[in-house]
Parts: C-alpha cells; sequence; structure tokens
C-alpha cells in the first residue's frame, strides 16, 4: 500500500533534484561557452523524471566525451543530450548563449515553483499533525 503522505514528497524531492543537476549542466555550459570544442549538454527533464519516479528504467548511459570530464549523477546521465549548433563555428563550440540564458531562466522558475509544492506541502502536513 503506498504511503500518500509521502509519495507526494518523494515526487517532488525527485523533480527538484533533477532540476538542480539540470540548473548545474546549464551553468557549466554557460562557462564553458568560450571554450574551443566544447559540447554543450542539457538534461531531458521529462524522460528523467520519469526514469527516477519509476516509470521508465533508465536503460542506457552515455559515455563522458574525453577522459577528463566528470561524468552525473547515474539517474540522469541517461537522459543527458548534447545541444544541435545553431551556428557553425572555428572552434566547434555549441554554446549558444542566449538559448542557454533562457534555459537557465526557465529551469531557475521550475525549481522555485517546485520548492513551493515542497513547502505547500509540508505546512498543509504540519497543520493536520497540530490540528491547527
Amino acid at each position: 500500500m503506498p504511503n500518500r503522505l509521502t509519495d507526494s514528497l518523494d515526487f517532488q524531492a525527485q523533480a527538484l533534484s533533477l532540476r538542480a543537476e539540470r540548473q548545474r549542466l546549464i551553468a557549466s555550459n554557460i562557462a564553458n561557452a568560450d571554450t574551443p570544442g566544447y559540447v554543450a549538454r542539457d538534461l531531458n527533464f521529462a524522460q528523467a523524471l520519469q526514469a527516477a519516479t519509476g516509470g521508465l528504467a533508465a536503460s542506457s548511459t552515455l559515455a563522458t566525451s574525453s577522459a577528463g570530464h566528470i561524468g552525473g549523477s547515474g539517474r540522469a546521465e541517461a537522459n543527458l543530450v548534447y545541444a544541435t549548433p545553431s551556428q557553425t563555428n572555428l572552434d566547434r563550440n555549441t554554446v549558444d548563449m542566449d538559448r542557454e540564458r533562457a534555459s537557465f531562466a526557465d529551469n531557475a522558475v521550475h525549481y522555485e515553483a517546485t520548492l513551493r509544492f515542497i513547502n505547500g506541502g509540508v505546512r498543509t502536513m504540519l497543520s493536520a499533525i497540530t490540528g491547527q
């Protein structure tokens, strides 16, 4: 029997964790905007959330693009995608700063909304427990 008290919070906690991972990836893209040969990456959030909550099994993981690169968290790793370059660059860098800034702002808004859902759920449970 599923526990109704924690199921919603568990889902929101998974979403918050994945939003944080996506924000880290976008920040890494922005930080490497001038790095020759850097390939921008992003997280397929819908697939990652579905996999993290048991809707899909993460079937494969991407290898790091270079031996010196650090891999991400295991559950999100399978849902990483490479950015399609919007224009050709001589240095083969695929970071589009306009796209990255928009993605960063959009993800930040979703992160804040997820925090608000969690806070609202905790407040509701607390008032139910205390009887106020």
